[in-house]
């Protein structure tokens, strides 16, 4: 008698810790799936806007972030660059950014800089081809260059198939791209500080 009851007590033991161990891994396996419902916070921040600090940045360099995937220039243009801008309207397929305007370039950036009015030195583009999505490369020394106009006054060359782009993204006449750089809505929070992605009427 005394043995059955010895018996079953270890029985009754091992059930429950058998029990007991299944409950966790159970507990666990559930929070792994729940878990895996949850956006990372890569994800979360795919989407969300881009702050940036553009104190260092020094007249005629080109700093890239990401946003969204994608790598966006920040480029302090010098005074020359931005006077040469005008000059280049006959040769540009779309100078005045009035192609897919709402896509690719916001209504205060729809000037000859293609950039805000209190920062017009700037310039913020998505630096991806709109052609077949290359990557150009920058080309912002003036005058005669290998696979460049001879009057060539600065700007960016798709090394993919040769489009042309000018320093303000605008995309030069009888190349394969259809359109300008994309400039993505942006706003400066001082003179020190950019946001990529968000301007006063909400994110991009």
């Amino acid at each position: 008698m005394s043995n059955e009851k010895q018996v079953d007590s270890g029985r009754r033991g091992l059930l429950v810790a058998t029990c007991a161990a299944g409950g966790v891994a159970g507990l666990a396996t559930a929070g792994a799936f729940v878990s895996t419902f949850q956006p990372s916070e890569r994800a979360k921040a795919a989407g969300a806007p881009v702050e940036v600090d553009i104190s260092g940045l020094a007249t005629g360099e080109l700093k890239t972030v990401e946003w969204r995937g994608k790598p966006v220039w920040i480029l302090k243009r010098s005074p020359e660059m931005l006077a040469g801008l005008p000059k280049l309207t006959d040769k540009l397929a779309d100078p005045d950014s009035k192609r897919t305007p709402d896509d690719l370039t916001p209504e205060y950036a729809r000037n000859d800089h293609r950039s805000r009015d209190d920062h017009a030195d700037i310039l913020v583009a998505v630096g991806i081809c709109s052609h077949l999505g290359c990557s150009p490369t920058t080309k912002l020394q003036a005058g005669p260059q290998p696979s460049l106009p001879d009057d060539w006054q600065g700007g960016f060359l798709c090394p993919c198939h040769g489009s042309l782009f000018d320093a303000a993204g605008r995309v030069y006449k009888n190349v394969p791209a259809p359109d300008n750089l994309q400039v993505p809505r942006h706003m400066y929070l001082s003179d020190t500080k950019l946001v990529i992605g968000q301007d006063e009427k909400g994110e991009a």
